[in-house]
């Protein structure tokens, strides 16, 4: 399988998955082969990649962190949920919340599990289903990280649920925010940022007022933007003073931030993306969480054309443990020319590192 743009896509190529729509729908059943309409459409929906099927790579695994099925669910209920809650006033309705959180518990035990029985670290570009919000998605997306990194820190299982919940809500204060800034294309101004801004504290009002949901959860709400050299938001607080789950969340938080599809902005790939954390580690992220956080997510994913250093192109086939920047190449071509496939291990042979990604133009022929 490889995982490929809808940008360079031509038509004939045969997918090895299935497209849902907003709804969670089949759009397209996997082994249907593409027509350049199809490509059109699904470039006008926003699908930005698409995993097919190419005889080079068929044996290669494309595995997202839970099930597309599960994912979709996930994601309409959390949906339903923030959208519920923003048709009421919560100052008067504590019991919608509550029982809000409660299903949400019932979720965050559900993905932890998954998660739990997946070995392997997670491959996941985000951009590979339909979503209609970004709020909804990324909840769920930073709820995934999160766990992920609570559970490489040994987290027990109350612990997990506690920062998992604390995940999932971290942005129900964005219900609070006018519709037309929290979704707008163009690059915010100075006063709408500062709108955007107080959802952290929304959120923990909103949050704290609930007697079934603990106050960490609240505070994950309150503090996730907030950075250790005292440069983030609502309070400009530093270091042991930000609660532990809010730091890890926060981790979670900007690089799902900057790994998704943006109306303003491509995402980054997940190599890309810890750039950025590791950029801020040490002074607005705590050191040990990003080295903690590398360990559980693929750097170069499944499925994603590479270019090394000696010239040769190839496919991700598979990761190596403890060395998730070096991955299994499955090569393709070399210096420009087609050659018998074959796999390289970048552990092994070290004088060869990625430097580029992308993708080649692939068709049927």
């Amino acid at each position: 399988m490889r995982i490929v743009p809808t940008t360079i896509i031509q038509s004939g190529v045969e997918l090895a998955k299935p497209i849902y729509d907003v709804h969670g729908r089949v759009l397209l059943q996997k082994n249907i082969q593409l027509s350049q309409s199809m490509v059109n459409r699904l470039k006008n929906m926003g699908v930005t990649y698409v995993i097919v099927r190419d005889e080079d790579t068929d044996d290669i695994v494309v595995t997202p962190p839970i099930p597309d099925e599960q994912r979709i669910d996930a994601v309409q209920r959390i949906k339903s949920a923030f959208r519920s809650l923003q048709r009421e006033d919560l100052t008067k309705n504590n019991f919608l919340l509550e029982r809000t959180a409660f299903k949400l518990n019932d979720m965050v035990k559900d993905i932890a599990k998954e998660i739990s029985q997946n070995d392997d670290v997670i491959h996941y570009l985000s951009d590979l289903l339909i979503i209609d919000d970004y709020v909804f998605s990324h909840s769920l997306n930073v709820s995934m990280y999160t766990l992920a990194l609570a559970q490489e820190l040994n987290f027990k299982p109350k612990e997990l649920e506690d920062i998992g919940l604390g995940a999932i809500l971290h942005d129900i204060g964005k219900i609070i925010i006018p519709d037309e800034i929290l979704n707008k294309k163009a690059k915010l101004t100075n006063m709408e940022f500062e709108i955007i801004q107080t959802h952290t504290n929304y959120g923990f009002e909103i949050l704290r007022k609930a007697h079934s949901i603990p106050l960490l959860v609240a505070h994950c709400a309150y503090q996730h933007h907030e950075r250790l050299d005292g440069s983030g938001y609502p309070r400009g607080i530093k270091n042991e003073d930000i609660h532990p789950y809010a730091r890890i969340i926060g981790v979670a938080d900007v690089f799902d931030a900057v790994t998704s599809n943006r109306a303003y902005r491509d995402a980054m790939l997940p190599h890309e993306g810890l750039e950025i954390l590791y950029g801020g580690a040490g002074s607005q992220f705590d050191q040990h969480l990003v080295e903690k956080f590398k360990k559980t997510v693929a750097l170069f994913p499944n499925g994603l054309t590479v270019y090394l250093s000696d010239g040769s192109e190839g496919v991700v086939a598979s990761q190596n443990p403890q060395m998730y920047d070096r991955p299994v190449i499955r090569i393709i071509k070399e210096k420009g020319l087609k050659v018998t496939p074959y796999d390289l291990d970048l552990a092994v042979v070290l004088d060869v590192m990625i430097i580029n990604t992308g993708e080649l133009v692939l068709s049927k022929t």
